[in-house]
């Protein structure tokens, strides 16, 4: 994540039709809201937002939400870096026999490359635009009978709460959402930014999970099946003591061999593929824990607090205590 995409950011739009859930739709809005602030002032522009945060409907027209509330819009879809689909109330085939440009225009964005985000029932739109046939998604519990009778093809993981794959995302719920956005507001923003919002705005929101890793799913679209039993293997024995020697040879392997088959699949070194894992698992704990930085270095697998503070860094940018205190501070 310190590939900071910013100069390609210029809008983020939030879809809004019939039985929207407000409260989803100016959560998103109010997270890119102040990511844009923020990151203006960074850039010397004071308070002029930095991207346009933009309300979109099918048609241009205002919608009424779920709770009858009347939300205009700024316009009819467009070509957005970045696409929330909030959670909507209502009948998914009368929706998507009223609205039937929301699918080509969800395939048109995401061969254009754009992110494209779906919150509980706002996955149904990406599911049934067909981006997710074959990759791994999650929506919010009580649809996960319907999802998966609508979308055979999709693969379901009712274990996690956060998936992504091709820069396709999926949250459960309201507060996998938060994370979310604090992901995507540091992918494009950076660290700094995604703190500071983070701080602004989610107070003391208390999980009843771990938020865990996002950013690896575009790496498991591929065919290598054994290749993806190691990285699954890997998520779950990260801290472990291991070589990737002997892992190769579990697998029927050379070192030499593993290390050209993973790296084809993945795009990643193993060693640096590890690495990641561990940096995101600690990112995790330095936010949310008052664990100390040995602790940390630990419980990811570095016995070495010194080296995993220079690794920490190598991929941040920032020492873990850096890291920490941008999440503890008070003020601006």
């Amino acid at each position: 994540m310190s590939n900071v995409q910013s100069s390609n950011l210029r809008q983020v739009s939030i879809l809004a039709i019939e039985g929207v859930f407000a409260s989803t739709l100016m959560q998103a809005k109010d997270f890119f809201h102040m990511a844009s602030l923020r990151f203006g002032k960074l850039q010397g522009k004071g308070l002029t937002p930095a991207f346009q945060i933009r309300l979109v409907s099918p048609d241009g027209l205002p919608v009424e939400s779920f709770s009858d509330v009347r939300i205009p819009v700024d316009g009819p879809l467009d070509d957005a870096q970045i696409i929330i689909l909030p959670t909507f109330w209502g009948d998914f085939d009368t929706l998507r026999a009223r609205y039937p440009q929301v699918c080509d225009w969800l395939r048109e964005r995401h061969a254009a490359g754009s992110v494209i985000c779906g919150e509980a029932s706002g996955v149904f739109w990406m599911a049934q635009a067909g981006l997710l046939d074959g990759k791994e998604a999650t929506t919010y519990w009580r649809f996960f009978s319907e999802f998966a009778e609508r979308f055979p093809r999709v693969l379901l993981n009712q274990d996690k709460h956060l998936s992504d794959a091709d820069n396709l995302y999926c949250a459960g719920g309201v507060t996998s959402a938060c994370d979310l956005y604090i992901y995507l507001i540091e992918r494009f923003c950076g660290a700094g930014i995604a703190q500071a919002v983070s701080r602004d705005i989610l107070y003391e929101v208390q999980r009843s999970y771990t938020p865990g890793r996002i950013g690896f799913g575009g790496q498991k679209l591929h065919h290598d099946m054994t290749i993806l039993q190691i990285q699954q293997w890997l998520e779950e024995h990260f801290a472990d003591k291991f070589r990737f020697e002997d892992v190769a040879r579990e697998h029927g392997m050379s070192i030499r061999n593993f290390m050209r088959r993973f790296q084809a699949a993945t795009g990643d070194k193993p060693l640096h593929y590890l690495q990641r894992l561990r940096i995101e698992t600690a990112k995790g704990l330095l936010s949310a824990t008052r664990k100390s930085i040995k602790t940390i270095s630990y419980e990811v697998g570095y016995d070495d607090a010194s080296f995993f503070a220079r690794l920490f860094r190598q991929h941040t940018q920032l020492s873990p205590n850096q890291y920490r205190r941008q999440y503890q501070q008070k003020g601006e």
